[in-house]
């Protein structure tokens, strides 16, 4: 798995405003802003993220993927 296929396998799964992946192939750390998350807890944003995963975490193929998730309005505040 390369941070490449990673973006492209969140990005199918989530609208993204920003995505930013880095990792070393089996530990992952992500940064993502969708307005998918409005209106959700820090849990729910992270199963959504988790489900665009499917089985490449129930297999192994992604070890570990931490995150930080931000609807646009709390990227715009955090970036400003």
């Amino acid at each position: 798995m390369t941070a490449d296929q990673l973006q492209s396998i969140i990005r199918a799964g989530l609208n993204c405003e920003h995505l930013a992946v880095e990792g070393d192939g089996r530990h992952w750390y992500a940064t993502i802003v969708s307005a998918d998350f409005e209106g959700k807890r820090l849990l729910a944003r992270q199963r959504l993220v988790y489900a665009t995963m499917g089985e490449r975490i129930k297999t192994d193929e992604v070890h570990a993927l931490s995150m930080k998730t931000f609807t646009p309005a709390e990227w715009s505040a955090k970036t400003e």
